[in-house]
């Protein structure tokens, strides 16, 4: 497995789009920095340098399903960044998965494909838990 290449993945074992997105970055070669975000949590500088990378605003991470979202009354687009953030911060479910940076750049790779661009080499294919094979476009 290389280092060569730094890589980082914000990672949910218990998400099949976060395992698969890792596992793509495994057969390409890599050895990613695991973070179980779960485990560890946000904090705010964080979210806020990833979003800056990423070119992105809180929404764009929120998650909704299996989350508290909708009772803490996050859904209603008026809700101002601000407070987004904070809600982050206290419960790491609402941020959306799999996270990956690398040299290539930061993105939420939903789906778990989107991690092919952010990676120097890639695998000839790859088969998803699913069974759905994945074949890296030529470069």
């Amino acid at each position: 497995m290389s280092t060569d290449f730094p890589i980082t993945i914000f990672h949910n074992p218990d998400c099949g789009t976060s395992r698969n997105t890792l596992a793509m970055i495994r057969a390409a070669g890599y050895a990613p920095t695991i973070v179980e975000y779960l485990q560890v949590g946000w904090s705010r500088p964080q979210l806020e340098g990833l979003l800056a990378d990423m070119g992105a605003k809180p929404r764009d991470l929120l998650r909704e399903k299996g989350t508290p979202a909708a009772e803490l009354g996050l859904l209603d687009p008026a809700v101002a960044d601000d407070v987004l953030l904070d809600a982050m911060v206290t419960h790491p479910i609402l941020v959306n998965r799999p996270i990956v940076v690398t040299p290539k750049g930061v993105k939420l790779c939903r789906p778990s494909e989107i991690v092919l661009s952010l990676l120097d080499r890639q695998p000839d294919s790859f088969a998803k838990e699913d069974g759905e094979v994945v074949r890296p476009q030529a470069k």
